[in-house]
């Protein structure tokens, strides 16, 4: 019955029209009615210590990156360094995209900001040059979702202080599933466009490769610096975040030149309602966290699925198919933050490794933001490139079908996450 009033105050609040985060207290409100111990200070507290964990400092800091590095020119130049490397090819704007997005999923951690930046610069190039633009579209949308996988990922940060597994672990884990994601894109972008019939640019020089090089070197700097910086010990991720926006900052004013003290206040202003937005359901979700352990939620669940404890990987495909369907319905942060308190128990008690289930998790949500009908980042897209929704939807789905078979080898093959884990913890 706990889970029948969890479901229908949390679904009912959102039936309603309630933003989410105000649907997360409801829900927590509903279940301490429900227990008898409604205290309103309870409310209270858990969000004052939910949004006060010094780990969450990353987030704000990571965003703004992202939006300084979009600003100052960091992006583009990434993209036209790709772009010198791998125009030629046949189909090879299709590749500069791969390349680029896996290149900036290292720097800012955001699916929405990073697809924005690819999209703006790359779509008008490929409608020029005769690609099929729904399915360039699509292309562009799976790259996007890369970045909540490879580090530094704000997913990582949000999972990791929900389920209190350790961000750093999670970085390093994240780095070689992301590159596979990276890799189903290449082969699904091989075989679909091999028909196409588009126009290839010229091979550029060494010369030009090595301008781009240059000219670029500066953004390429900082994936390494922050992974580097993670994997040594030098900084935590929280320090590398502070970082990565410091760098960009000065990047982008002092060296790039195309960020102006007049753009400050507008990309202040843009990171810091984006910070609000994750915080409060950061907030509002650990309150409910807190209710659902006490109303002993997931005991009931794992009740619910007491047969499969002893068969891991059973089980993982059913965690993993739960979580995908709940992606459909709802964005990434939420579904992070309503399914971890319910979800790690469980994980606990079967005796999956937290670290791998956290980036199997994190990557099942991230392909639920290309997935319809909410598909946030199918609706960035959609308006950066200016085609239809139904279009792109239909030019994803080679690359979700790609995407989603990685995330299965990963479910039936874990040591694809342990192994490279091991090696990069330098064990």
């Amino acid at each position: 019955m706990t889970i029948i009033v969890f479901l229908f105050s949390l679904l009912g609040a959102m039936a309603l029209g309630m933003p989410i985060a105000f649907a997360l207290i409801v829900c927590a409100l509903a279940l301490m009615i429900w227990l008898g111990n409604f205290d309103s200070q309870i409310v209270a507290q858990n969000l004052i210590i939910g949004a006060d964990n010094f780990q969450l400092l990353a987030v704000p800091f990571f965003i703004l990156a992202g939006e300084l590095m979009n600003v100052g020119g960091l992006s583009k130049r990434i993209v036209a360094f790709a772009l010198a490397c791998l125009g030629h090819f046949r189909g090879g704007l299709g590749y500069v995209a791969i390349a680029a997005a896996l290149i900036l999923a290292a720097l800012s951690g955001s699916a929405a900001a990073d697809t924005a930046a690819l999209a703006a610069i790359l779509i008008p190039m490929m409608r020029n040059a005769g690609y099929d633009l729904p399915r360039s579209a699509g292309l562009i949308a799976a790259g996007g979702i890369i970045a909540p996988v490879i580090p530094p990922s704000i997913g990582f940060i949000v999972f990791g202080v929900a389920a209190n597994v350790s961000i750093s672990q999670l970085f390093l884990a994240g780095v070689f599933p992301g590159l596979l994601m990276g890799l189903s894109l290449v082969v699904a972008w091989a075989i679909v466009s091999r028909r196409d019939k588009v126009a290839t640019l010229p091979r550029a020089t060494m010369k030009e490769r090595g301008k781009a090089f240059v000219d670029g070197f500066f953004a390429l700097l900082m994936p390494v610096m922050i992974l580097g910086g993670i994997k040594w010990g030098i900084v935590t991720p929280t320090e590398a975040a502070v970082l990565a926006a410091v760098y960009a900052l000065l990047v982008g004013m002092f060296i790039y030149r195309e960020l102006k003290i007049s753009m400050l206040y507008g990309v202040f202003l843009a990171a810091a309602k984006t910070t609000a937005v994750v915080m409060f359901l950061v907030a509002a979700a650990l309150v409910s966290a807190w209710l659902i352990t006490q109303a002993n939620i997931p005991a009931e669940v794992s009740g619910l699925i007491e047969p499969l404890l002893e068969h891991k990987t059973l089980l993982m495909f059913a965690l993993m198919f739960l979580v995908l369907i709940v992606g459909t319905a709802l964005d990434f942060t939420p579904t992070v933050l309503i399914l971890t308190p319910v979800l790690m128990p469980i994980v606990k008690q079967a005796g999956i490794d937290p670290v791998y289930f956290g980036v199997l998790f994190i990557m099942n949500n991230a392909i639920g933001l290309i997935t319809p009908p909410v598909g946030i980042v199918l609706n960035v897209v959609s308006g950066v490139a200016r085609v239809p929704m139904g279009a792109v939807i239909r030019g994803v789905n080679p690359f979700l079908i790609a995407q989603t078979i990685v995330l299965f080898l990963l479910i039936i093959f874990p040591e694809l996450v342990t192994v490279p884990l091991a090696f990069l913890r330098g064990r």
